[in-house]
């Protein structure tokens, strides 16, 4: 089976079907329209903090997505302060202190539903420089290229930060190998990824492709600003 698409969307849809087909997708179900959970998502995170770039890390953006899960729950039993966009960008950040969370609270802690009594909502001014931001992905190339659900909230993420004046971090992701990929077409605003762990393999990037400078604003509606108003108070400074 070819593993070189035309589009991103057909990248998705053979990497969802492919999961679900093999039985490896994990809930929630179906994987498809989501970044979807795996088996092996927690091996994955592991292997993720035996590299250089996230084992002494102290300040790291992690997805809300559930295969992420082990990546917030690692970082916390390694005192690493987390910080969490909300689902869409509604609610801003969240921050996950491990210095106020119990050790037998953290698997709990880093659960989207549990999250609540433990996280503390960040304003845009008090988001620190980061280490790193690890991500969710449906599919990748060994290049470093990232293919998410279709929305785009990573990305804009990534973009947020750099307007916000924060440099460059390196960002990593965990997958299964079937979301290995051999091509897909790319985006100036991509995330590029300088590290993939899967259960069983960690693939650095030498060489990801460029970093968002910051945010397409004109390719955000008046809607999507509305939706999320850290973008609409960031825009207001902007002007």
């Amino acid at each position: 089976m070819s593993t070189r698409f035309d589009e991103k969307e057909s990248a998705r849809q053979t990497v969802w079907d492919q999961l679900e087909e093999q039985g490896v997708a994990r809930f929630p179900f179906p994987p498809h329209g989501r970044i979807p959970n795996f088996e092996g998502a927690e091996q994955a995170a592991d292997r993720l903090f035996k590299t250089d770039l996230l084992s002494e890390a102290e300040r790291i953006k992690v997805n809300p997505d559930a295969p992420q899960r082990y990546v917030r729950i690692a970082a916390l039993h390694r005192e690493c302060t987390v910080f969490v966009p909300t689902p869409r960008l509604r609610g801003g950040f969240k921050r996950l202190d491990p210095a106020s969370i119990p050790d037998e609270e953290r698997a709990s802690a880093a659960s989207l539903s549990n999250m609540d009594a433990w996280a503390e909502p960040v304003p845009l001014d008090a988001l620190p420089q980061l280490d790193a931001i690890v991500t969710g992905s449906v599919a990748v190339t060994r290049e470093g290229h990232r293919c998410g659900k279709g929305e785009g909230f990573s990305d804009l993420e990534y973009a947020l930060l750099r307007e916000l004046g924060h440099d460059p971090v390196p960002v990593a992701t965990t997958v299964l190998p079937l979301q290995i990929v051999d091509r897909f077409p790319t985006d100036a605003h991509d995330v590029p990824l300088s590290l993939i762990t899967t259960p069983n393999e960690t693939i650095r990037v030498d060489d990801p492709p460029p970093p968002p400078r910051g945010i397409d604003w004109s390719a955000l509606s008046e809607d999507a600003l509305n939706e999320m108003p850290i973008l609409r108070e960031l825009h207001s400074r902007l002007d």
